[in-house]
């Protein structure tokens, strides 16, 4: 028997999810029905901004880039943190009829410049700071005064537009967004997410999580990749809720429960570290009894250990779902379901949403329920392949099915398990060590808050297992502490041989191992 999961539906007659073809039209629901409800409030003076105001501004922008020289399946890059300006330049660039490509404002000016040229940005927007490295930007500065009418500026005297080349051949004039998905082993690629796509996985997030007038989040994740984007930002706005954009336009530990409580959050999505650093800090910051009125709290973009995903329900309250995502699915592909109508298994990512889900062994061919493969999704989120990357393109996707390159396994419910990465799979004398795996088992020992496994050169194994740990804090095992912990719960092969105690683990932008960095700092 062979398992291939399909996207469950819920009591449909209970939650109607929001009607929209892409970006261009994601307001136009709460506009008609809510017009002067808050859509976001932001700075640290939480200004709000209603969703007429927010349309308003979008649609002025809009005719100012047009009269620029903006024509429609233009792509225009978008390097800003989590601000006003970015949402609003989100959709006023949308409203022209341009390709948004959203860039980390981290990125090194050489990083920013290749990523440019890759996919020929027309014009670069920002804030109303020209990120370091591109002062060839057109800044945006969005104005609101509480009792006066919105006002968005755009600065177009710093640039002509087309200095980046031209853009490459690929994209289709229903493309909406351009996302860089840039894994820590991996050169960047660009995915090409056409509106269809973004409308396809805006309304399965609102479904799962039944998202509506009353919800509103905190954006913990950056906007520049599709965890925060589609997730925090357009399911909550396409649903009809508030988001509250952080002092600084980034997530901030310190301010988080406050952020939380003045908007009344009902929900937030975050990846494992930050839950990790909210439970360490919980005995003296979580504001229970006086608490938001939580509903649910997500995780995605990387694997939940299952003992901080009990400990922090414990302390929230609320369930913590775990969710499965990637860039080329326009981010969530399953996810665990809000109780009732399903059970939640906790270890798992949940069943599919919106798309189906198989894994298959090495010739392509489906594995039955609990065998080890690797996963493969198709559905109306997933996108087209990568823009100007044929061979990557062939590699990744194939007969309407993406590739993920992640390893998993179904149980007979549907449900998907993920074990960990092919690419990062460690061979030691001919055994295979899945890391992450070790890590979930790592990551269960008390004393250890994070950890990263690796692999470590060796002559005559191939690789040896080595780990680094972060401690929780006031603990001070021993690294033969952690391996005792090990033995009986891995098999001999995967027991780390060396285990290194460390301040902090490198991290990627969005928050997940930097693998590489671990590999280079660590592995030697």
């Amino acid at each position: 028997m062979t398992t291939v999961a399909t996207a469950s539906v819920h009591e449909p007659d209970r939650y109607h999810p929001p009607a929209l073809t892409g970006l261009v039209d994601l307001l136009s629901r709460p506009v008609r029905a809510r017009p002067l409800s808050r859509a976001l409030v932001f700075g640290a003076e939480r200004i709000e901004l209603s969703y007429a105001g927010l349309a308003t501004l979008a649609d002025d922008l809009a005719r100012r880039l047009t009269a620029a020289g903006v024509r429609p399946g233009d792509p225009v890059a978008l390097v800003a943190a989590n601000t006003v300006e970015f949402v609003v330049s989100l959709f006023g660039a949308a409203r022209a009829g341009a390709v948004v490509a959203p860039l980390d404002p981290a990125l090194r000016p050489g990083q920013l410049g290749t990523r440019l040229g890759m996919f020929g940005a027309r014009v670069v927007l920002c804030g109303p700071e020209a990120p370091a490295g591109v002062p060839a930007a057109w800044p945006v500065r969005v104005q609101v005064t509480p009792g006066a009418p919105c006002e968005v500026t755009l600065d177009t005297t710093r640039a002509p537009l087309g200095l980046f080349g031209t853009h490459p051949p690929g994209l289709v004039l229903d493309d909406a967004l351009i996302l860089s998905t840039a894994g820590t082993m991996d050169q960047a690629r660009l995915v090409p997410l056409t509106h269809g796509n973004v409308a396809a996985a805006v309304r399965v997030l609102c479904a799962t999580y039944e998202l509506g007038p009353r919800d509103a989040t905190v954006a913990v994740m950056p906007f520049f990749h599709t965890h925060g984007l589609v997730a925090a930002l357009l399911a909550t706005l396409a649903g009809g809720g508030c988001v509250l954009l952080p002092a600084g336009g980034r997530f901030s530990a310190d301010t988080f429960w406050d952020d939380m409580r003045a908007v009344g959050a009902t929900w937030f999505t975050a990846v494992p570290a930050i839950h990790e650093i909210l439970l360490d800090r919980s005995a003296g910051e979580h504001p229970a009894p006086l608490a938001p009125p939580l509903r649910f709290a997500r995780s995605s973009s990387a694997p939940l250990n299952t003992a901080t995903q009990r400990a922090l329900e414990r302390t929230l309250g609320v369930p913590l779902l775990s969710a499965y995502g990637m860039t080329e699915a326009a981010h969530q592909a399953s996810s665990e379901p809000l109780p009732p109508p399903g059970t939640s298994k906790h270890g798992s990512v949940g069943r599919p949403t919106g798309t189906r889900i198989q894994v298959v062994d090495p010739s392509g061919q489906a594995c039955p329920p609990g065998v080890q493969g690797e996963v493969w999704v198709r559905g109306p989120s997933v996108a087209r392949g990568y823009l100007a990357d044929p061979a990557a393109t062939v590699r990744g996707f194939g007969e309407g099915w993406l590739r993920t390159g992640d390893l998993g396994h179904l149980d007979g419910d549907g449900a998907l398990f993920l074990t960990g990465r092919i690419k990062n799979l460690i061979t030691r004398a001919g055994d295979q060590v899945s890391p992450e795996y070790v890590e979930d088992v790592l990551c269960g020992c008390p004393a250890v808050a994070e950890a990263a496994v690796f692999g470590v050169p060796d002559e005559r194994h191939g690789h040896r297992v080595g780990a680094a740990v972060v401690l929780r804090e006031g603990e001070d095992a021993e690294p033969a502490e952690i391996v005792r912990y090990c033995l009986g719960r891995l098999v001999p092969f995967e027991v780390p041989e060396r285990i290194q105690v460390v301040p902090a683990l490198p991290r990627t932008a969005k928050g997940e191992l930097d693998r590489q960095a671990v590999q280079l700092r660590f592995a030697r």
